[in-house]
């Protein structure tokens, strides 16, 4: 392959029709949240709808969404959503979109089944229509001929995205791996891929970059099952408790054929393990004979070696299943001993910290833990670079944008496109709310949409960046309240300050320290230079500017500081 030559196709050249416009409403700089707003001839289609879950930093946050405001000032162009699989942070923020339009979603059954959840917990659905599409299936949705085509993930029943537009074929990978073997059969349809870009050609690629910066191919899935098979092999007598994310239904699959291979009974652990484990069978993507699928309850009754539970909490989150076998406060299995405990997971980024936390916890209990830094019981479900070169190299495309993944990854994979011959000039490295257009004469950006971060803490929208900047300086430097009774004629002190705080200094054990405050504040609200009465911002602003005066030069410390005034 030799240069941009090389990647045009027959029919990769630009459009004559109306233009095309793609805004990046998340996934772009960060992993999570990916949404994209695709839109011609004055309709538009959503891909993917999906939520990120907190940093450590997000002190008190339950979910983050997507800005939704520029897809609610544009709903009436709005003719759909296209999901490219079930993840979270592809499907997860439905649920909270459809609070404010209406909208149908487009998707695989199970993908569709997934997203359901929360979208019925919301009280939602009846808001949508979820409409369910097979491996290879075009559909019309809007101006927009939208074709399936199957792709290996993590989750089964992962699609790329062929959109036939004006300006020709926009290809998006969806989440990716070219895993030859897969535990379902179900392999990523290269040739058709090859077919679209050989007939019709791509005139933009939009691909997957979270193993960006990895050489080489991701493992088949397949692999992790001798892992697994070999360690319940090797611990035939004790309980072995793996843990994985609920919706890696192959890898539930190669857990339980590994269990009942050797004689044991399953059991799952976690709402959302039961609940996809359940929606795995119904569908038939996932075969466990009901004889060796007990519930949590009866395992007691059963001898350690005839038991294999899977859970939920591979990522460590506080209150999962697995955290709480950690803290000893699961009521359903109490760790010891007698248990191995296999971590079937990479942690995300971020979540290092609490991952670590639940394997030390686990370790002390006394158990048996593996995870992906001993053995290799996790393959990842994204493409590594030479899988993203094939991908390149089979779509020839004329113009690229690499998504899905932190700045880095999209940097590595934009280079990485550069050298597989596409044009200089046709990659494009965006960002979380640019928009980029699609014309005759080529590919350029066009503009910028609101695209910052929506806080789920309860309910949506209720705090922002102030709120959690006060969180992080509560967390880290405390709070102190200082309360002074005036008199409302002449502005003198009646009674206190009285000095109140949380996280500054342990009051019993500070008395000095806090009458000396107390002196300080009553000293600036009541100057003997004063003849007039002050207002009570001025007496607030006081307290305040000579405490944080105090404060400083005694602790070196900066806690928050509120000042009350009340009048007599």
């Amino acid at each position: 392959m030799s240069g941009p030559d090389h990647l045009s196709g027959p029919s990769a050249g630009p459009g004559e029709g109306p233009p095309v416009r793609i805004a990046f409403l998340g996934g772009l700089g960060e992993i999570g949240r990916n949404c994209a707003w695709v839109e011609t001839e004055g309709k538009a289609v959503l891909i993917d709808c999906g939520l990120m879950f907190p940093g450590p930093e997000m002190l008190g946050v339950d979910l983050v969404l997507p800005d939704f405001t520029y897809i609610t000032e544009n709903a009436d162009r709005l003719v759909g959503c296209v999901l490219t699989h079930g993840h979270e942070d592809h499907c997860g923020a439905l649920a909270y979109l459809l609070r404010e339009l209406s909208f149908p979603v487009y998707g695989s059954q199970l993908s569709l089944e997934i997203a359901r959840n929360r979208i019925e917990e919301a009280g939602c659905l009846d808001r949508t229509e979820l409409i369910g599409v097979e491996d290879g299936e075009r559909r019309q949705i809007g101006p927009f001929d939208i074709e399936f085509i199957p792709v290996t993930h993590s989750v089964p029943d992962g699609f790329a995205l062929a959109i036939h537009t004006p300006q020709g074929v926009i290809l998006h990978s969806g989440d990716f791996k070219l895993d030859l073997t897969p535990v379902d059969g179900r392999a990523t349809d290269l040739a058709r891929i090859g077919s679209i870009a050989v007939e019709e050609g791509v005139r933009l690629l939009l691909s997957d970059s979270t193993n960006a910066e990895e050489d080489g191919f991701t493992p088949s899935e397949r692999s992790v099952g001798k892992v697994l098979a070999d360690l319940f092999a090797a611990h035939g007598e004790k309980r072995v408790i793996v843990s994985c994310f609920a919706s890696h239904i192959h890898r539930v699959q190669q857990i339980a054929d590994a269990a009942i291979a050797n004689g044991r009974f399953v059991a799952t652990l976690g709402r959302s393990m039961a609940r996809n484990v359940a929606t795995g069978r119904e569908l038939g993507l996932l075969q466990i004979p009901s004889d060796r699928l007990v519930d949590i309850e009866k395992t007691d009754s059963l001898r350690p070696e005839e038991v294999c539970i899977i859970s939920t909490g591979s990522q460590g989150e506080p209150m999962s299943a697995l955290a709480l076998m950690a803290a000893g406060e699961n009521r359903f299995v109490k760790v010891g001993e007698g248990d191995l405990v296999v971590l079937s997971s990479h942690a995300i980024p971020g979540n290092e910290s609490n991952v670590g936390k639940v394997i030390d916890g686990l370790c002390r209990a006394g158990a048996e833990v593996v995870h992906s830094g001993l053995a290799a019981v996790h393959a990842s479900g994204h493409a590594m670079r030479e899988e993203l070169k094939m991908l390149i190299s089979l779509t020839r495309p004329q113009a690229f944008i690499p998504v899905h993944g932190e700045f880095r990854h999209l940097l590595h994979h934009a280079r990485l496109a550069r050298q597989m011959g596409v044009p200089a000039d046709g990659v494009l490295l965006a960002e979380d709310g640019d928009v980029v257009e699609l014309t005759a004469k080529g590919i350029d950006f066009a503009g910028e949409i609101p695209a910052g971060y929506l806080y789920v803490d309860g309910i949506v929208g209720d705090i922002g960046p102030g709120v959690l900047r006060d969180r992080r300086l509560l967390a880290e430097e405390g709070v102190i309240v200082v309360v002074v009774t005036v008199d409302a004629q002449t502005g003198r002190c009646l009674s206190g300050p009285e000095i109140i705080t949380r996280g500054w200094v342990f009051a019993p054990e500070a008395d000095k320290l806090l009458d000396e405050a107390r002196d300080r504040v009553l000293a600036a609200i009541e100057d003997p230079a004063d003849t007039n009465p002050l207002d009570f911002e001025t007496l607030k602003r006081r307290a305040r500017v000579a405490l944080g005066r105090f404060v400083q030069e005694r602790t070196r410390r900066r806690p928050m500081i509120v000042p009350v005034v009340m009048e007599v």
